[in-house]
């Protein structure tokens, strides 16, 4: 199942940007756990948001406070509400989804076998 992620973007410090990421081509969709992840140039990708199938969510520590995961299980849809942005969270972004949160967390660092990685959106922050 490819994740299609979409609402980057070019902001100013203290912004806000709502991402969505939708994963159409399963009829699994509610039973997945959902992450958002995100790569900066040179770094490792890290995953910043998760949210179980149960509603159960988890953040990164450099973005708690800040952004709000959620999900529709109707629409096949997981979305990451950014606040208060910082020239840091300037990244790629992706989603992604596994049975468990365990494998959620391991795709970070070792690319998630067997995941497909959807083309990312573009979060930039800068004055």
């Amino acid at each position: 199942v490819q994740p299609v992620e979409s609402g980057g973007g070019s902001v100013q410090p203290g912004a806000s940007l709502r991402l969505s990421c939708i994963i159409s081509e399963t009829d699994f969709f509610s039973a997945f756990a959902m992450g958002w992840y995100r790569q900066a140039p040179g770094k490792q990708r890290e995953l910043v948001a998760t949210i179980t199938n149960t509603r159960d969510t988890n953040y990164a520590d450099s973005v708690k406070g800040r952004f709000i995961i959620d999900r529709d299980n109707n629409k096949k849809t997981v979305s990451l509400q950014m606040n208060s942005l910082k020239p840091e969270d300037t990244a790629v972004y992706y989603c992604n989804a596994a049975r468990l949160v365990a494998t959620l967390i391991r795709a970070a660092s070792d690319g998630g076998p067997g995941m497909y990685w959807g083309p990312g959106t573009q979060v930039t922050v800068s004055l």
